[in-house]
């Protein structure tokens, strides 16, 4: 990237996040008028609809009118106009109070105009925002896009009205810091974001402020809607006030500036800040109802919330210059003349647009085609413009009134971005899909444990009783077999004792005679017989009457087994009724089972129907954050086929949560070569912000990327890891850990073999951060640090030789303080090293960063007495006073106009060269 005065002063920091916008505000009337004003003027007539559409996209559904308001602002003379036009009365006149400016054609002639705000040159920086930018603030926050831009000759006051910081006196802000702490105060960290994007317009390329390397980035428009976006530049997200003054540092160190007649520091770009609002509308839910025609219960509605985007931009245009005036020549004359064409197709889109014409020239240039939906599109548009007091440039003068008043009579069509948030409804169907699986699989748990439970009883209860039926049961049976021996046996008992009674019976009687014999064998026997049948009959009835008990008892026994056989009928009815439940409660669960799978089917259409939506509304937005490994590195290895290899920067902060540093560090040593430069492209845009070093660090970050450049051929992945290092090398605990593990070497080795000048500048710039660390300066000078940078002149580039004069001024620096607290008595290691003729050959490079630092060096090394007589054999002492002359710098000019004077060696070789100081 080519350079014509270098970069802007400025410091890198990372670590950003930023956004908010605009309210709706009547159309105010504006007239050209001449000398007396003409009683019709083209805004008189109301609100107009212009029916070219906007610069560029066509009109759809219906919109809100507004028109283009336009403020213009006086800069105060300047030290040079009030010496050269001491003699002259300014050439304009404001009318504050009835918003008209006059400008003089001679002393008695002049032009009337009308304009919506005209701020005088006392108006403050406060007063300038309300009335030009607050209302536009105002309307992005509820979901309008707008603009605001400042327009006018160079050194008018553009930067210094929009991008003024504010550090050194608040009330100095410009709008662009004004606008961001009126959004920051407005959204919820919580449902509401802002990210940013910083860009520069410089010679017909778009390049990222907050990402030099990133210096062509393509527009890409939607055919059907005609929206603009970038999805190539950085995104980055903002959470408070003092990481978005971080970011505009950054962007404005990396801006391109040059030296001109009309301004010692002149804008060699457009810059365009883009901020993105995302607003949660409160109160307010739409439904969106979704069938499931594979459950009984049929529908469920759902709210999901709604969001507001909005989108502010912030455009700082360069100054239009006349050659002949501003004095470029050379580079500097074809970035006024790059300048001047875009600034003059902005001009023709304005003037078709305020004559309706049927054709608007929106393509004739870049930032026309940026500018589309500020102009006759669908944003709130608010225009400064910014004019000089000088009648010397009355013409400029002139055509930026006249700019202004053409681009009154332009008219937009303000649309509201209102859309469902199906993301964060998304997230909540998944919350409370899983709130229902893990209730389901509580109750499930409970339930197959009580029916475990409820089982086990049983079995216990049914175990039980069959054990007690079986040991009554055997009881009886015993006792009924013993009853029945014991019956037994008194029978044969019986039995034997009657047989022995009729033996003895028959023996006594046996001797009589035999009649008498006879007569007693006839009666006795028959007495006998009935005694022993009445015995036997008695028996008999004993025995049947036990047999009828055992009989009863059997039957006793027959109905308790019967009783006991219910039981268990009754116990197997009650498992069949568990199993049974166990069966419903199988079912209950596939049911359930296909009710989540529905319910998934509808997350992941919901979750689709968010991308395409986003797709379609915010084309500029971030690339898509892949969910794990594999995916990553399959992006990586096709993220080549893009526009821009910086696609998916947006989501570095996500890819970094749900990959995880370490994946992402493994693959530093992955053989496939695209694979490796894409993820030292990840970790250095994880570097860039002071929240990720420490973790990068302790991941082993720091060690893989000088084992990169220790090993690695490739100048890609040499170039992007030596700015990784570049970015840690800005902690001073980070510089120690890049010293001990050989960090100074391994740059110095890749600055000796390097021809890139981007490489080369990341190596210097990293060597330049480790200069200024006084506790490694022997160190840093034994491992080859300053020869190194000394080597690295050999390339030229601007760039480069701008981070070479950075290191040595950081260098001489630690010096210079070391010496004031006495603990270095010795000559400068710059002068030993051979630095001297360098420094003293570029103390006047027409690179303004360059000469800044060389000054700077020259100063701090005059500071050591033991370098003067050194200095004075170099020729250091004539640039030494130079720089307390001439320096365009005052605290550089009053540092060498005291170092000249409390030198003895240096007043002593001035007073015999007859110099006064």
């Amino acid at each position: 990237m080519a350079a014509s005065g270098g970069y802007r002063n400025g410091t890198h920091k990372g670590n950003m996040k930023v956004d908010r916008l605009v309210s709706l505000s009547s159309a105010t009337k504006s007239s050209s008028l001449k000398s007396k004003p003409s009683p019709a003027s083209p805004a008189s007539s109301g609100l107009r609809r212009n029916s070219t559409g906007s610069v560029g996209g066509a009109k759809d559904d219906a919109g809100v009118p507004g028109r283009v308001r336009v403020a213009v602002r006086l800069r105060p003379r300047n030290a040079e106009e009030s010496v050269a036009d001491a003699d002259f009365a300014d050439c304009v006149e404001l009318q504050p109070e009835l918003k008209r400016l006059k400008l003089r054609k001679n002393n008695w002639d002049s032009d009337t105009y009308e304009f919506d705000e005209v701020l005088t040159e006392f108006a403050s920086q406060k007063r300038v925002y309300e009335v030009v930018a607050k209302p536009v603030v105002e309307s992005v926050l509820d979901g309008y896009n707008g603009t605001v831009m400042a327009y006018g000759q160079t050194g008018t006051g553009k930067t210094y009205t929009l991008g003024r910081l504010g550090e050194e006196d608040t009330a100095a802000r410009g709008i662009m810091v004004r606008a961001m702490e009126d959004i920051l105060a407005e959204i919820s960290p919580e449902t509401d974001s802002v990210s940013v994007s910083y860009l520069q317009l410089y010679m017909e390329t778009i390049q990222d402020l907050l990402d030099p390397t990133n210096d062509n980035i393509s527009i890409m428009e939607d055919p059907k809607t005609g929206d603009v976006s970038l999805p190539g530049a950085t995104l980055v997200e903002i959470r408070d006030q003092r990481s978005f003054v971080e970011l505009l540092r950054l962007g404005e160190a990396h801006r391109f500036a040059a030296n001109t007649k009309l301004n010692t520091e002149s804008s060699r770009s457009h810059a365009i800040l883009m901020v993105h609002v995302k607003k949660s509308v409160k109160g307010r839910d739409s439904a969106l109802l979704s069938e499931n025609c594979n459950s009984s219960h049929m529908v469920k509605t759902f709210k999901p919330p709604v969001v507001r985007k909005g989108k502010l931009v912030v455009v700082d245009l360069a100054g239009s210059e006349r050659i002949d005036k501003s004095g470029s020549e050379g580079h500097t004359l074809e970035e006024a003349k790059s300048i001047n064409l875009s600034l003059s197709a902005l001009g023709k889109c304005i003037n078709a647009l305020a004559e309706n014409s049927a054709h608007v020239p929106v393509r004739d240039s870049k930032l026309t085609r940026l500018l589309r939906d500020s102009f006759g599109g669908t944003a709130r548009t608010s225009l400064v413009v910014t004019i000089g007091p000088s009648p010397r440039h009355r013409g400029e003068t002139s055509s930026t009134i006249m700019f202004g008043q053409r681009a009154m009579k332009v008219e937009n069509m303000l649309k509201i971005k209102e859309e469902f948030d199906y993301k964060s409804l998304s997230r909540r169907l998944e919350i409370q899909l899983d709130k229902l699986i893990v209730e389901h699989e509580r109750q499930q748990k409970a339930f197959e444990d009580e029916v475990e439970r409820i089982t086990v009883e049983t079995q216990n209860h049914i175990s039980e009783t069959e054990r007690n039926y079986a040991d009554a049961l055997e009881k009886e049976r015993l006792k009924y077999q013993e009853d029945y021996m014991q019956s037994i046996k008194k029978l044969e008992e019986q039995w034997v004792m009657n047989q022995r009674k009729h033996g003895s019976e028959r023996t006594t009687f046996g001797l009589k005679d035999d009649n008498f014999d006879k007569t007693l064998n006839g009666v006795v026997p028959v007495a006998s017989a009935a005694e022993e049948i009445a015995e036997l009959k008695k028996l008999l009835q004993n025995e049947t009457s036990l047999r009828t008990a055992t009989e009863e008892e059997v039957n006793n026994l027959k109905s308790q087994v019967v009783q006991w056989k219910r039981i268990e009928a009754a116990g197997n009815s009650e498992i069949l009724k568990l199993r049974k439940m166990l069966e419903d409660e199988a079912h209950q669960k596939e049911k359930l089972e296909e009710e989540i799978a529905i319910l998934q089917s509808q997350l992941f259409q919901l979750s689709f129907e968010a991308d395409e939506t986003s797709r379609q509304l915010d084309r500029g937005g971030s690339g898509k954050v892949l969910g794990n490994l594999d995916s990553f590195v399959s992006q990586i290895r096709h993220s080549q086929l893009s526009d821009s290899g910086n696609g998916d920067k947006a989501s570095i902060a996500k890819l970094f949560e749900q990959v995880g540093l370490q994946k992402i560090l493994s693959l530093l040593e992955a053989e496939d070569a695209d694979v490796r430069i894409h993820a030292v492209k990840v970790v250095a845009n994880l570097a860039a912000e002071e929240t990720n070093q420490e973790k990068i660090v302790e991941a082993g970050g720091l060690s893989s990327l000088l084992m990169l450049l220790r090993s690695s051929e490739d100048e890609t992945i040499q170039r992007v890891a030596a700015g990784a290092i570049a970015n840690l090398a800005m902690n001073e605990t980070n510089q120690e850990l890049i010293m001990s593990q050989g960090g100074i070497s391994l740059l110095s080795i890749t600055a000796t073999h390097a021809e890139d000048p981007q490489t080369l500048r990341m190596v210097a710039g990293a060597i330049a951060n480790l200069c200024g660390n006084d506790k490694l300066q022997i160190k840093l000078r034994g491992e080859g640090g300053i020869k190194a940078l000394l080597g690295m002149v050999r390339c030229g580039h601007p760039d480069v030789l701008a981070q070479v004069a950075r290191g040595i001024a950081n260098f001489a620096k630690c010096e210079s303080r070391a010496s004031s607290q006495g603990t270095k008595s010795g000559r400068s290691l710059l002068i030993e090293d051979g630095a001297l003729p360098w420094i003293v050959q570029n103390a006047n490079n027409e690179a303004s960063p360059i000469r800044r630092h060389i000054e700077l060096a020259l100063c701090h090394l005059a500071q050591h007495e033991v370098n003067a007589k050194d200095m004075i054999s170099g020729g250091a002492l004539w640039e030494l006073v130079r720089i307390s002359r001439d320096c365009s710098r005052e605290d550089i000019r009053t540092l060498a106009h005291r170092t000249l004077n409390s030198s003895p060696t240096f007043q002593t070789e001035l007073r015999r060269l007859r110099i006064e100081c």
